[in-house]
């Protein structure tokens, strides 16, 4: 591989991929580039205040983005057949990872959930690097669902399985849900019969609402989500001063870097609710030219799946766009109250190295399948101007 590919601005193929592949990777790069910005507005007087560096979060989450450009260049610049060969390794290895956090000791918590494994001062957090293998081997398990045995479609849903719970025992509920919503409309638009879709779309709900049920600080938090002022200074805290922030944006906003609700008064305003600070510093406009972008984000999206010759390739574009424009749209439900509170990063603007790296890999796929698709129709064009050449050159030879 050339090396030179690695870094973005060196790329010098890009000129030759497919027009949506071009716009799709100018939209990555700008959706990373506002949320840099955004979080370092969020994340600076709680760096200061945490570590004495404004700026202490925001450099760590620039190394975390140049080695997540590295891999989303790898991916990009790589055959998807070798990549969806390789997916099920990284399934399997996060897994076991996600298994791992839930052993004391081994797990570290936070908000009592233990998501993370530190290895070294690195930690990882597998349900967030699981989203794009697990959007490749389903796209690869339901593509080919007609031509594999039972054994195989169940040993894998199995293992699908597996990882939902997995991410629940954590406990992890909007991961679970949406790892889950991901997978079911990858079968959907693989076009498994209903009546399997119905049946897990059904023990899927059933799943949440006991969690729920077991759980008290999740059903508090649905308590709380019906109606935060009840109790604006307990479990209806964060989402009141997300209202707040978001409320206080009006139309145009407060102005960048101006946002009073993230001086300590909205918590984890640089990560779960990065939004509500946004919303505050760019007002109405600056929310729905990001929802603008989000839009064209899923249009291309869905373009680049409709002109995939491949099924696989088709159900991978559209896994990747439900993952990265559902997460989107569900964090942004959480900060303006439209859904229960929980703790989703908004891709690509939350600080969080774990949540880069799958959130450029997952672009970097989309862009791939883009880039496939093209080359496929372009392909064959070539072979009758290689045959006219040669006409030409022996035409000409005869002559001499």
């Amino acid at each position: 591989m050339n090396l030179r590919r690695l870094i973005p601005i060196f790329d010098s193929s890009v000129s030759n991929w497919a027009l949506e592949a071009r716009l799709l990777r100018w939209l990555t790069l700008i959706w990373l580039f506002v949320g840099l910005i955004m979080l370092f507005s969020a994340s600076y007087p709680v760096a200061d205040a945490r570590q004495n560096d404004g700026l202490y979060y925001f450099k760590r989450q620039l190394l975390w983005v140049l080695v997540s450009l590295i891999g989303f260049n790898i991916i990009v610049n790589s055959p998807l057949q070798k990549i969806l060969g390789l997916s099920h390794w990284f399934l399997l290895l996060f897994l076991g990872l996600i298994f791992v956090t839930l052993i004391p000791g081994l797990g570290r918590k936070a908000f009592d959930a233990a998501r993370w494994i530190a290895i070294g001062p690195i930690p990882i957090q597998p349900s967030e690097l699981i989203k794009p293998f697990l959007v490749l081997q389903s796209a690869r398990l339901f593509g080919q669902w007609e031509r594999i045995s039972w054994r195989v479609r169940l040993a894998w849903l199995g293992v699908f399985g597996l990882v939902l719970l997995g991410i629940l025992a954590q406990p992890n509920l909007s991961t679970t849900a949406l790892c889950g919503m991901t997978i079911w409309l990858i079968a959907l638009a693989a076009g498994l019969p209903y009546k399997y879709l119905g049946g897990t779309a059904i023990g899927g709900v059933m799943l949440a609402l006991l969690s729920i049920s077991i759980k008290e600080y999740q059903r508090k938090r649905v308590m709380s989500f019906l109606n935060p002022w009840a109790d604006a200074t307990g479990d209806g805290y964060q989402l009141v001063q997300s209202l707040l922030a978001v409320g206080s944006g009006k139309t145009w906003g407060a102005g960048y870097g101006l946002s009073q609700q993230k001086l300590f008064y909205l918590p984890i305003q640089d990560t779960d609710f990065i939004f509500a600070v946004f919303a505050e510093e760019f007002g109405f406009v600056g929310s729905m030219v990001l929802l603008v972008l989000l839009a064209t984000f899923a249009t291309l999206g869905l373009v680049v799946a409709l002109k995939a010759k491949n099924i696989v390739h088709q159900l991978v574009a559209i896994g990747v766009t439900t993952l990265m424009v559902g997460q989107s749209l569900l964090h942004i439900g959480v900060a303006t109250g439209s859904l229960p509170t929980t703790g989703l990063p908004l891709p690509m603007f939350s600080y969080g190295g774990n949540s880069m790296i799958a959130s450029l890999i997952a672009a970097g796929l989309l862009i791939r399948v883009a880039r496939e698709s093209s080359e496929a129709e372009v392909v064959p064009l070539r072979k009758p101007q290689l045959e006219n050449g040669r006409r030409r050159r022996a035409f000409h030879k005869t002559r001499n």
